[in-house]
């Protein structure tokens, strides 16, 4: 359904503003801000939230065993992989950020993969391709997930890799009854890539995809993370499991070598931050779209967001409008910065956004943004979190890109390679066009939170070009509402799509606004008056999970997105 200026008479048939449980959460209830399905979890010692309880559990397991949030985020990223293939596996990119508590420091890991040597921007030019395709051989990139486990084990592990893949390998062997919201998305995807070498094999038994509750089994992949808990990174980049992969390539005319697989190497960086409200927000730098999240936010500081309303029309458009302005400069700028400078410092400091706040039109929709100029001024995935008892907090996000990925698994290892490639750019010129050995713009983005030096949150929204969007929600929900946990999550979001893109796509008539249905009919028909092209969905607002370190009372506070199958849970 849409919604413009010229359809204002079918507003009278939206839904009106409301709650999914009056009377619950600790909003203020004189301003009917009860958004939370459920209470906040509080504990004392861990905690955890993923978007599936059983790979929560496992979290916590990990704790109780003396595992250090890291070897816990492993843990649970690993039975998501098997769990939740529709979003992730280690066919697939990560991101982290872990706060040591020992060093009172934040580190980033960006363990994301590059493109082929093999593949050329001339050889994809002389295909006729003005794209690179969603599924298939082309947009499949190295997979950095492996790595990334590795890396962070290194620095933060405690327990043993065979320790922490265990519960995994014995899930991936027994099986497990699927979810329900993850047994809808893997019938989308079933149906889609059913012809893909080996997918079927691997994800739909007896030729169908499994349904809520039904029991599945991957006991190649309990092969696969047994090789990896014994041999180690190197098996999966340098040992028999990359002879697989790329013998698989070759057959099936993806363009990944052994010489890809052994150059790969994941990169500790500096996370970047921007203050907002006395809180410092804290994001990854590019080839990620993190920071995206830190420009809306210098937007909308100077903006009393608080005596708007909670998700009325007036606030809604600021939120909006700071999106689009950020994300022209996300399309042309954001790229991997071993092949262009990125103007980052630029970008994210408040005098570019005291520039870039001159564009907003408090009385009508932007339809068409040019990209700033910083340097003339400058001289489907899944995230969890999890807390231990040493206050250490881990951040991390990890994907296929689209649902399953690529479509094409490897022979007998049991999983999918991603396909992440497909966000370069094929324009000459473009800082995210596509090169050999190249990082691709990246969506998925950990987030997290310290105040006065010390951490405060870690929390994440899963989806796409949703998940800035969706950070800077839920930050101006607990920041600007004061909303708790739960509620922050749970409260309606908007998501803005049509945005130019950094693979070539440009916004010419403002792009469109999707909205669930707890946004007031008074909002949607303000937001209509301006301009805002309007669309009513189900799905595409991100999952949310996030754990909020309350240091006066020394314990941790978690909240799960009733958007998904998740759960937060401590001990």
């Amino acid at each position: 359904m849409q919604l413009g200026v010229k359809g204002m008479a079918a507003v009278v048939m939206l839904m009106p503003l409301t709650t999914l449980a009056e009377g619950r959460g600790g909003g203020d209830r004189m301003t009917g801000r009860a958004f939370a399905g459920r209470s906040e979890v509080i504990a004392r010692h861990g905690m955890a939230a993923t978007s599936q309880p059983l790979a929560t559990q496992v979290a916590l397991d990990i704790l109780k065993q003396g595992g250090s949030a890291v070897d816990a985020a492993i843990a649970a990223n690993a039975v998501l992989g098997l769990m939740e293939p529709t979003g992730c596996g280690i066919g697939g990119d990560l991101f982290a950020m872990v706060w040591n508590a020992k060093g009172s420091k934040l580190h980033g890991l960006n363990a994301s993969g590059r493109s082929p040597y093999g593949l050329t921007l001339k050889a994809l030019k002389d295909a006729g391709l003005e794209s690179i395709p969603a599924h298939g051989p082309l947009p499949v990139s190295v997979p950095g997930c492996v790595d990334g486990w590795f890396e962070l084990h290194k620095k933060f592990g405690k327990l043993p890799m065979s320790a922490i893949l265990a519960p995994a390998i014995r899930y991936a062997r027994e099986g497990f009854p699927v979810s329900e919201l993850i047994a809808h998305y893997w019938g989308k995807g079933g149906r889609a890539l059913k012809d893909f070498p080996n997918y079927a094999a691997t994800f739909l038994p007896g030729g169908e995809p499994p349904k809520k509750g039904d029991l599945f089994k991957n006991p190649n992949l309990a092969r696969t993370y047994e090789i990896l808990a014994e041999k180690g990174g190197d098996a999966f980049y340098r040992g028999e499991l990359t002879q697989v992969m790329a013998s698989y390539c070759a057959r099936v005319d993806c363009h990944l070598t052994a010489k890809d697989f052994a150059d790969h190497t994941s990169t500790w960086v500096e996370p970047v931050s921007t203050s907002y409200r006395g809180f410092d927000v804290w994001e990854m730098p590019p080839n990620g779209q993190g920071i995206a999240v830190l420009q809306m936010l210098n937007l909308l500081e100077p903006y009393d967001l608080t005596s708007m309303g909670h998700n009325s029309g007036e606030y809604l458009h600021r939120l909006i409008e700071a999106k689009k302005i950020a994300y022209e400069d996300r399309a042309r700028f954001y790229a991997d910065p071993d092949f262009v400078k990125v103007p980052v410092a630029t970008l994210i400091s408040k005098p570019y956004a005291d520039v870039r706040r001159k564009l907003f039109n408090s009385r009508a929709a932007l339809r068409h943004i040019d990209a700033g100029d910083p340097k003339l001024r400058e001289g489907d995935t899944i995230y969890l979190t999890v807390a231990d008892e040493e206050r250490n907090m881990v951040s991390l996000i990890q994907s296929n890109y689209r649902g399953f990925g690529s479509g094409l698994a490897p022979d007998g290892l049991g999983f999918v390679f991603q396909d992440r490639g497909e966000l370069f750019s094929l324009q000459e010129g473009h800082p995210n066009v596509y090169a050999p050995h190249k990082r691709p713009f990246h969506t998925i983005i950990p987030g997290f939170v310290t105040k006065d030096g010390k951490p405060w949150l870690s929390f994440g929204v899963m989806g796409g070009d949703m998940q800035p969007q969706g950070h800077v929600q839920v930050l101006c929900n607990l920041i600007d509402f004061g909303m708790n946990l739960q509620e922050a999550g749970d409260a309606a979001r908007f998501h803005h799509q049509g945005s130019s893109e950094p693979t070539d796509e440009k916004m010419t008539d403002g792009g469109w606004v999707a909205l669930e249905s707890g946004v007031s009919t008074e909002a949607q028909h303000s937001l209509a008056q301006k301009g805002h092209q309007i669309r009513f969905e189900v799905d595409g607002f991100g999952g949310y999970q996030a754990i909020r370190y309350d240091a006066k009372r020394d314990l941790y506070i978690a909240g799960s997105d009733f958007r998904k199958d998740g759960q937060a849970a401590g001990y």
